[in-house]
């Protein structure tokens, strides 16, 4: 039988996207469902590749049966090794995928297909980078697991065929080691997935998949030439489309290669491919299809390929339509923690920005007597500080030809809630109460790292059937008046904490807070 040519590359980088800009910020709800729809159309890819391979495996094992010989049973059980090495980083790298979906909230109710936290960073950093212990040094993290099973997996791929040249340098599954070429970057792992949205990650984790599975496919065309010597020609044929931007920015242009998926190297003699009626030149199985961009929106096409069969002659068509989205430049600003900056405490925000890169961004602050300042490397994270409460604070953030302003609440620390022991109020014991040091201010709820003080409150001592016994306290701890009232405790007396003050970051001067009063059992 006639057995096509091994193809010079089945399935072409289907992540050959420019993302790098994009995964380090938070982007718009566009973007974040571009990398869903990006992620999709990976894994119907992937579908394809699973049949072309199975298709071989099929046509190995047919000729093993066919030709019955020691060598050609070891091509066949390498082929059988070779689809289990790549079952098992692919069911590893489904684990990874699970297991960021569920960290980051599981489905989002009313895109269930979404995680709940689809923009996170922090998660995709720690699950993937930092690991239990946080230290990006340490290899305890998934990332670090990944790096080793894809480099093993590749290993073990390339040992089948014993290190064939144009096998080594063919198969896309590798792990990349530009990430040695960045300063501050320690780490494979901490230079693909640090800072990157748990919704950038997924399509990157499906091309991992990808790479591994068309890995498969050369490896297991390379053992078909050999259990059987002759060409492979495939009889089915699907429309598949890499495109190097699924996301494009308004002015830029979209390019994408449109290819056979199961091509062989001859097969562009036989092959004519039309993008919206219009023809195409093919180059080794694929055409280039490459157009501006002026409007923004979601863009279709529609693309046909005619194959002739080149041992019947006979021409089959195959249609399928695909598209692209494009988007505008943007910015956005906001408080890592609420939409309310606080007086007298560290108010962390983050600025993204889609289509512009960090470099171009300038920063800046308006109102509330407020500063900014840039906290680590990437120029997305910064601190404000404020000392005056308004409604119109303003971080301006500008760059390429777009300027955005957001407005921010000035407010000083909410009050604290004055507490004796762990009590506002209420009955205690003689002893307890008596081996209280003081009274202490308490900020519920509030998510800064920030500590009040008490400044000074009245402490009255109320016992049956006598006159009340009031002395002033300086500070929350008791002083010596204070302390000797309190000693004097007995069952039956109540005591009042009165003009009870505080001081907050921030405060220019005291402020009242809660009373209290205690009865003594």
């Amino acid at each position: 039988m006639s057995i096509p040519k091994e193809p010079r590359q089945l399935m072409i980088n289907l992540m050959y996207l420019v993302l790098t800009a994009l995964l380090a910020l938070n982007v718009s709800a566009e973007v974040m469902n571009a990398f869903f729809s990006l992620d999709r159309g990976l894994k119907n890819s992937n579908a394809i590749v699973d049949n072309t391979n199975a298709q071989i495996l099929a046509n190995i094992n047919k000729q093993a049966d066919a030709y019955k010989n020691e060598q050609n049973e070891a091509y066949r059980q390498a082929a059988i090794r070779a689809n289990e090495l790549t079952q098992e980083l692919v069911d590893y790298v489904q684990i990874v995928w699970d297991s960021l979906f569920n960290a980051a909230g599981g489905p989002n109710p009313d895109h269930p297909e979404m995680p709940k936290r689809k923009k996170d960073k922090d998660i995709t950093t720690r699950l993937l980078v930092l690991g239990p212990d946080g230290n990006p040094k340490t290899p305890d993290a998934l990332g670090y697991e990944l790096e080793r099973r894809i480099q093993a997996t590749r290993d073990s791929l390339l040992k089948l065929v014993d290190y064939d040249s144009a096998l080594v340098a063919s198969i896309p599954l590798e792990v990349e080691d530009e990430w040695k070429e960045s300063k501050d970057k320690v780490s494979w792992a901490d230079w693909k997935f640090r800072q990157m949205p748990v919704a950038a990650v997924f399509p990157l984790l499906r091309k991992i998949q990808t790479d591994a599975k068309t890995s498969n496919t050369t490896i297991l065309n390379h053992l078909f030439k050999q259990v059987s010597g002759e060409e492979i020609k495939f009889d089915a044929f699907e429309p598949v489309v890499s495109a190097r931007k699924s996301y494009v920015i308004k002015g830029d242009k979209y390019v994408a290669d449109v290819f056979l998926s199961a091509y062989s190297t001859s097969a562009g003699d036989n092959t004519e491919i039309y993008i919206n009626g219009k023809r195409y030149p093919v180059k080794d199985g694929k055409a280039t299809y490459e157009v501006p961009t002026s409007s923004i929106g979601t863009k279709k096409y529609k693309v046909e390929i005619r194959v002739k069969n080149p041992l019947t002659g006979e021409v089959k068509t195959y249609t399928k339509e695909f598209e692209y989205e494009v988007g505008e430049r943007s910015i956005a600003v906001s408080a890592d923690k609420m939409n309310v900056f606080y007086i007298g405490v560290d108010n962390p925000v983050t600025v993204s920005a889609a289509g512009i890169p960090t470099s171009s961004l300038r920063v800046s602050i308006q109102g509330g007597g407020g500063s900014i300042k840039q906290v680590g490397s990437d120029k997305s994270h910064y601190i404000v500080r404020v000392t005056q409460p308004t409604d119109q604070c303003y971080v301006v953030v500008s760059g390429g030809g777009v300027t955005h302003r957001a407005q921010f609440r000035v407010k000083r620390i909410p009050d604290p809630v004055a507490r004796l022991g762990k009590k506002t109020d209420g009955s205690m014991g003689n002893g307890e109460f008596k081996a209280q040091p003081g009274v202490l201010a308490w900020l519920d709820n509030f998510d800064f790292d920030a500590k009040c003080e008490i400044a000074g409150f009245t402490l009255t001592r109320v016992q049956p059937r006598k006159d009340p016994v009031e002395v002033q306290n300086r500070g929350g701890r008791f002083q010596q008046a204070a302390l000797r009232l309190v000693r004097a405790a007995k069952p039956g007396d109540v005591y009042y904490f009165d003009n009870v003050r505080a001081r907050c970051p921030g405060d220019k001067v005291t402020r009242k807070i809660n009373s209290m009063v205690f009865r003594i059992q």
